[in-house]
């Protein structure tokens, strides 16, 4: 496609509906972006717009407090301090990298040194974004043409100045890009982005409120994202309005680990962007874990399925595996041991997990399963269903750990387990992707709060095909599997109230009737077919 193909295709976007009403602002942005990409590949694409868009959006903040510090002037202030930003928490732009001097050289075929330039100014000026930020516009593989044309793209957007901030609309389009972004690498995009609908059902169970938060393989930080618009909400009475009270920041402490770099440094952009301060670090989790003594109230994690390079064979005698050394062909032991490792003595875990970990006997996982079930730390299952993720249509499961399930907090649970099978909720979004409703994590998370005993919930019943809170005697003659089918039974059947026997012979007519009238339509293609000559 030509380059005046794609201008003319990111224009018809503005306008383009979809389902019988506008696209929303989040999705009209992306089509005029992903119209500008030309043959650049999504992986690349992601940082050189996600990297413009935390540009603009820190260069609006920027610009909304210098008109008031300009306006100030007379009473002292001064627009070119530093320090009259960050004491706002607004990041200090340069002069090289405020959006109006890039906005300007947009045309010019100097303009990715322009914006690498302005990148590494915003880091040299503000240590919060030190290494985080992409310095790559430069090169050959991006379009100068198309770059100045994403920019003045991004120029009629405000995504940072106060009203837009009360809106969080910069956290809607970032995670609106990232879903897309996500949904255009496939198996990839798993690596970065996890489902906001799985996310939220995992921290809607667990009701991080306070204390100390972990994901020991991060991502782009949406646990953290979610776990900090769980708090706002809850405070707030209402979904996730503004920049909340502040309660968020002081509440929770977040601590994360990422070992690939490139989304090391979306996870450090998508935190800064809502202003949430977290220790996410880059490194290896398991060789070499850069959170050593955390202890986490708290640990949300969707760790990669089933991987089998992840250098097992070096750590047989890690003493992570309290349950059994993991094989070293496959990691899902090893991630479910080393977040038991990092729970603190009340902590809860809520983590994603390959379907097969509930069943696997595989080089000694069974007997991990089991160590982890005798140890009484398995608090909850759930079996989510397919095509949740953008990374893989397998269906997965949700695993629940607690350290402590005595009566405290919640209600004894010592010696039981609760399973739910989910798998036939959700609604299909696209012809491939499915995600939950907010009706259907909230039946999921009531149905766990009840069973655990919250003060203000529902009491607790099973529900044939969907829950059931299972003795672990009753587990323990399932070989120690933790399949939910295998507890929940069959769903009910809804009642008619037709009698047995007449229902019987209600069916028996109407098969008689099938019968008689298959055998008219005999009689009548034979004779069609003797008037055609070919009777016997």
């Amino acid at each position: 496609m030509t380059q005046s193909a794609d201008m003319k295709r990111a224009a018809k976007a503005k306008g383009k509906k979809t389902g019988g009403g506008d696209l929303g602002y989040e999705a009209q942005l992306w089509q005029m972006a992903d119209a500008l990409r030309g043959s650049m590949d999504a992986a690349e694409y992601k940082h050189v717009v996600l990297g413009l868009i935390f540009l603009k959006y820190i260069s609006d903040a920027f610009e909304e407090r210098h008109e008031t510090l300009q306006a100030e002037k007379v009473q002292g202030a001064d627009p070119e301090d530093p320090d009259e930003y960050r004491s706002q928490n607004i990041f200090w732009v340069p002069p090289e990298a405020r959006w109006a001097h890039l906005k300007a050289q947009a045309r010019q075929p100097t303009i990715g040194q322009l914006v690498d330039d302005a990148m590494s100014g915003v880091e040299r000026d503000n240590a919060a974004l030190k290494g985080v930020l992409p310095k790559d516009y430069a090169r050959p593989v991006v379009d100068k043409t198309r770059l100045g044309s994403l920019i003045d793209l991004i120029s009629n957007i405000r995504i940072g100045d106060k009203e837009s901030r009360a809106k969080d609309v910069i956290g809607r389009v970032y995670e609106y890009f990232l879903s897309q972004f996500a949904s255009a690498e496939g198996k990839k995009g798993g690596e970065f982005y996890t489902p906001r609908s799985v996310v939220k059902l995992l921290v809607e169970m667990i009701e991080p409120y306070s204390g100390r938060v972990y994901d020991p393989c991060c991502g782009s930080s949406g646990m953290f994202v979610q776990s900090v618009e769980f708090i706002r909400a809850h405070a707030n009475g209402n979904g996730n309005g503004g920049k909340g009270n502040g309660k968020a920041k002081a509440d929770i402490s977040i601590y994360g680990q990422e070992s690939n770099y490139t989304t090391w440094r979306l996870a450090r952009m998508n935190l800064a962007i809502r202003g949430i301060e977290g220790q996410i670090a880059h490194g290896d989790t398991f060789h070499n874990d850069r959170h050593p003594d955390l202890k986490a109230d708290y640990i949300l994690a969707n760790p990669p399925f089933n991987i089998s390079d992840w250098g097992g064979e070096r750590l047989r005698d890690d003493k992570r595996w309290q349950y059994g050394a993991p094989p070293a062909g496959n990691a899902n032991f090893a991630w479910v041991q080393h977040i038991v490792h990092h729970l603190a003595p009340a902590g809860v875990a809520g983590f994603v997990l390959a379907n097969g970990s509930m069943s696997s006997n595989q080089s000694g996982e069974g007997e991990i399963r089991k160590n982890l079930v005798e140890a009484d730390v398995v608090d909850c299952m759930v079996a989510l269903p397919g095509q949740l993720f953008y990374s893989t249509q397998i269906p997965v499961c949700l695993w629940f750990l607690a350290r402590d399930r005595r009566n405290g907090k919640f209600r004894d649970r010592r010696g039981q387990i609760l399973f739910i099978d989910a798998r036939q909720m959700g609604r299909m979004v696209d012809r491939t992707h499915r995600e939950l409703a907010d009706e259907d994590i909230a039946r999921i998370a009531e149905t766990y709060h009840a069973w655990r005993g919250e003060k203000d919930a529902d009491a607790y019943a099973d529900i044939a095909g969907f829950c059931n809170s299972t003795a672990l005697e009753d587990v323990r003659k399932h070989g120690h599997v933790l399949t939910p089918g295998r507890y929940v039974g069959a769903r009910a059947q809804d009642d008619d109230g037709e009698p047995f026997e007449e229902r019987i012979s209600r069916l028996a007519a109407a098969l008689r009737g099938q019968h008689a009238e298959c055998a008219k339509l005999d009689m009548a293609i034979v004779a069609n077919l003797k008037e055609l000559g070919f009777g016997e």
